[in-house]
Parts: structure tokens; sequence; C-alpha cells
């Protein structure tokens, strides 16, 4: 880790972010609003895992959201990829060992509610981990038990409603139940989800959440709606259909993080 956080040091060149942004599939776009940018690519980081996914551009970028330092990594890499829960561990190690305080995390999701439609943005208040995977599995310490009653920090969730509404974007809240993928779901599984209490499905965003939460990190996460759960339409389910919707719920999402950075500068 020492490697990684001495040359992300090295590359920032002074700034201090205390804000850090991980981008879902198809959210690139939003890079396009940080100013003064600062591209790393993630194979320059020692340790870095690298994403094979399409939609994942793989590299850091720094610099200015409304003013305000942010550390984005455009893309992430996957349990379904590695099979490892815990593959983004160095990086959320590294964002913290550089100064981060706050992760905003991002994913593309299918939503369960038929009032939550393709092109929404979801803020999630809470999590089901269906998949059954935990990134702190074989922790040797008792900083393994880590509680998660509030896993998303309430003030941050705060500033994207009044944010979200300053910009005039509906924001929904949900709960999001990560299966670990890569095959999408059945429509059974969405009929189960659904009696358990989610609102949107994915393949990311929860071990993150778990292992931000053990670094200390508050956190914020938000679901960019890309279609219906299997069933739900009848039409089958793609990673194209993803790429295609995510930038047009991205564009929303942008205005409430550009609106919730503005406002924390005041």
């Amino acid at each position: 880790m020492r490697a990684a956080t001495s040359e992300l040091v090295r590359r920032l060149d002074g700034l201090v972010p205390e804000t850090a942004l991980i981008l879902g599939s198809g959210l690139g776009d939003l890079v396009d609003s940080v100013t003064d940018p600062i591209s790393i690519p993630f194979g320059d980081l020692e340790g870095f895992p690298q994403s094979g996914v399409s939609g994942h551009a793989g590299e850091i970028v720094a610099g200015y959201m409304a003013d305000k330092p942010i550390l984005i990594l455009s893309g992430r890499a996957h349990y379904y990829e590695h099979g490892n829960a815990d593959i983004m561990r160095l990086p959320i190690e590294v964002m913290q060992a550089i100064g981060v305080k706050r992760l905003i995390l991002t994913n593309s999701a299918g939503s369960l509610r038929e009032d939550i439609p393709p092109g929404s943005v979801m803020m999630i208040s809470d999590h089901i981990n269906w998949s059954g995977m935990n990134p702190l599995i074989g922790e040797a310490d008792d900083r393994r038990f880590v509680g998660m009653t509030n896993a998303y920090d309430a003030p941050t969730m705060e500033e994207a409603r009044v944010a979200s509404k300053a910009v005039d974007v509906t924001l929904h809240e949900g709960i999001y139940m990560w299966f670990s993928g890569p095959s999408f779901e059945t429509p059974a599984e969405i009929r189960m989800a659904k009696l358990l209490g989610a609102d949107a499905v994915g393949m990311s965003t929860v071990p993150e959440v778990i292992l931000a939460r053990f670094c200390g990190l508050d956190v914020a996460a938000f679901s960019v709606i890309t279609n219906y759960g299997a069933g739900m339409t009848g039409g089958e389910l793609s990673h194209g259909e993803t790429k295609e919707m995510a930038p047009q719920g991205g564009k929303k999402l942008g205005k409430i993080l550009l609106a919730m950075l503005g406002a924390s500068n005041q």
C-alpha cells in the first residue's frame, strides 16, 4: 500500500481531497465536471486492481468539482471478475491514507419499483448483502466486527436531499440488494428480492461500503436506474442496456453531486 500511496500523493501534487467518488458502469461522463483534472491510470499505482468491464475507464481523475477538491475512481473492480469480495480494499485504504474522509459510491442498478423507472436516481438508504460474501472475511482481529446500523451517513444523505431540490431533480430513496453477478437475476429472484424489501438490485457497491466503514469513512451511495428487474417487462436484460441508459441518469446525478459539493463550500 505504501508504494501506491506515495505515488498517488506525488501525482496529486499538493491536492488534498476529503471527498472521493467511485463511478459505476456507464457513469464515466461525470469526470467531465472536474476542473484542472489530473488523470492517473490504475496501472500506475502498485496493487490497484484492473477492471475488465466495458464502461469502466480504470483511472483516477482528481481535481475540483464546484471548487471543492475531489478524487474520482472512474471504474471499479468487481467480485464477479476476480472472485474476491475485498478486491477494492487497497484503493479504499489508499484513499483513507491520503486524507479522504467521505466516500460517495455510484452504480448502475435494476429497479424493482414501477415508480422508479430507468433514467432515475435512487439514493441508497440501506442494503441487503444477498451474495453472502464479505470483504472482511479473514481479518485477524476484532476490527472485523464492523457495525452497519448507520452504514450510510445521515448528514450526507440530507445534503443530497437538499441538493436534489435545489437543482429540481427527483431523488428516490430505497434499499439496494447485492447479487454477485455476472449473470443477471432471474424473474424468481426478483420476486424474492421484492418480498425481502429491496427496491433495486445490482452487482457492486456493498463490499465497498463495508470496506469504507471498516476504514472509518463516511459513506453515501447512489444507484442510477438503467432497467427494470428481470420479468417485470418481459424483455431480456443486457450490459449494453446498462451502458446506454446510465448516462441519462448520470447527468441527473451529476447535478445533485455538484450542488452537494457547492453547498459544502458555503
